[in-house]
């Protein structure tokens, strides 16, 4: 047989269609996110920019007055009740947050392990933890009330029937019980996201790396502590910030828990509740302290994410 000429049996086969021949075009990229970017002008950003704008003006009802500065962000502090509500409630926040981190995403975490390998009832397991904060905060909060009252509700009812009548209380009725009843109800509302989130993150890392591990003589804690632990770096950084914005944004589960007002005696009122109150019941002039508490929120929620999300980015460049 003749050779061929310039054959070499290593080069790789040559690809006979085009670099970008299955890349869309720009019209069609452009017409696929059009609708999303529509959607989020018309209702995020054009909101916020109308806020800022209103914050620096004096309202009388809905009629817009003079152009008065940074009035009404030194009215939030000095006007009272505003200024013994709003440091209240921000540090209601906080414990709402941390509270929460610490239950909802160590029980997410818990969870996402324990349901990571094969097991009888794993998809059961997952639905009915994801289940939760799939319905509205409104009615999570207002079924937990039921439960929750001291005369008919089954908790109540329950630790009587067992000879626990002792550890039967007005749980929102006492100012001691009442923020954190509100922060459990949130967290086992909210415990099948992060552990959605944590699996997916587990079923990323390569099962070679354990694998390796367990050849070496390392237990499932060590894996888990050395190996799983540290390549969800990413998720918990996700996690995190995604906790923050929706804790520091916390409304709906709190007014249907509690009330408007934060009672019993503000124990659990929020920079949401203050900001309802403000825009709906706070005077003639409510609207532009409304906007201009709205601009210091946004501000705070942005700063603070922006600032997580870099610190978990250096993180995991570190550990590369």
């Amino acid at each position: 047989m003749t050779a061929l000429p310039n054959a070499n049996p290593d080069a790789k086969p040559r690809r006979t269609w085009r670099k970008n021949a299955m890349m869309p075009s720009v019209p069609t990229i452009a017409l696929f996110i059009l609708p999303a970017f529509v959607l989020y002008t018309v209702f995020m950003v054009y909101p916020l920019v109308q806020a800022l704008i209103f914050s620096t003006f004096e309202f009388n009802g809905l009629v817009r007055g003079d152009f008065v500065g940074l009035q009404n962000f030194q009215q939030l502090f000095s006007r009272y009740p505003l200024n013994e509500q709003l440091p209240r409630a921000f540090g209601h926040n906080v414990a709402f947050f941390l509270g929460t981190m610490a239950i909802q995403n160590t029980a997410g975490l818990l969870f996402a392990v324990l349901l990571h390998k094969p097991r009888l009832g794993k998809r059961f397991f997952r639905t009915v933890f994801t289940m939760p904060y799939l319905i509205s905060p409104i009615v999570v909060g207002y079924l937990w009330r039921l439960m929750l009252n001291p005369l008919f509700g089954p908790i109540n009812n329950t630790l009587k029937s067992i000879g626990l009548s002792d550890l039967a209380k007005p749980w929102l009725g006492d100012p001691a019980t009442a923020l954190p009843t509100v922060i459990l109800v949130n967290a086992w509302m909210w415990v099948g996201f992060p552990m959605l989130l944590f699996g997916a993150g587990l079923a990323g890392i390569e099962e070679d790396l354990r694998e390796a591990a367990r050849i070496d003589g390392a237990s499932n804690w060590g894996i888990f502590q050395h190996i799983e632990f540290p390549l969800l770096t990413p998720v918990i950084g996700i996690v995190t910030v995604l906790t923050f914005i929706g804790n520091f944004n916390a409304f709906g589960v709190v007014w249907s828990l509690a009330g408007v007002d934060g009672p019993p005696a503000g124990a659990t009122d929020v920079l949401g509740l203050v900001f309802y109150r403000t825009a709906f019941d706070g005077g003639s002039d409510a609207f532009g302290l409304a906007s201009a508490l709205a601009v210091l929120m946004f501000l705070f929620i942005f700063t603070v994410s922006v600032g997580v999300q870099t610190w978990f980015r250096r993180l995991e460049d570190r550990m590369q």
